[in-house]
């Protein structure tokens, strides 16, 4: 079965180990590594220097990995981080832990109910 691996980022340039870690997870298998960084509506989008220079870090790491990058505006981010991995037959979901509590109404949890069955997720722990 082909490995797709999908790397949930933010526009933090720490998340640099978090596309390593998608990159050597996948490492020889046949599969496409994918990194998605999905931003609400809310927030600010290259409104900033700092932002352009985020999205311009993450297509230079894009590039240096041979990844595809997705970029999206979504109120529902939850709902597009799981039509992302429908769409991109992903198999394993790579993010990093957030500060919340880890409990049924964390992100994560409901993120990992909502694609369970249909790709795996790892979380890596914040360093």
């Amino acid at each position: 079965m082909k490995k797709n691996v999908m790397v949930c980022v933010t526009q933090q340039k720490t998340c640099d180990r978090l596309i390593q870690y998608g990159h050597d997870f996948l490492g020889d298998d046949n599969g496409e590594l994918f990194i998605i960084h999905v931003a609400h509506y809310e927030f600010k989008f290259l409104g900033s220097t700092k932002e352009g220079e985020a999205l311009e870090y993450l297509y230079q790491k894009a590039l240096e990995y041979g990844a595809n990058l997705t970029v999206v505006r979504s109120n529902h981010v939850l709902d597009t981080l799981v039509d992302l991995v429908e769409k991109n037959k992903i198999s394993h979901v790579v993010l990093g832990e957030s500060g919340e509590i880890r409990n049924e109404n964390n992100i994560i949890m409901q993120f990992e109910n909502k694609i369970k069955g249909i790709a795996e997720l790892i979380v890596i722990p914040a360093k």
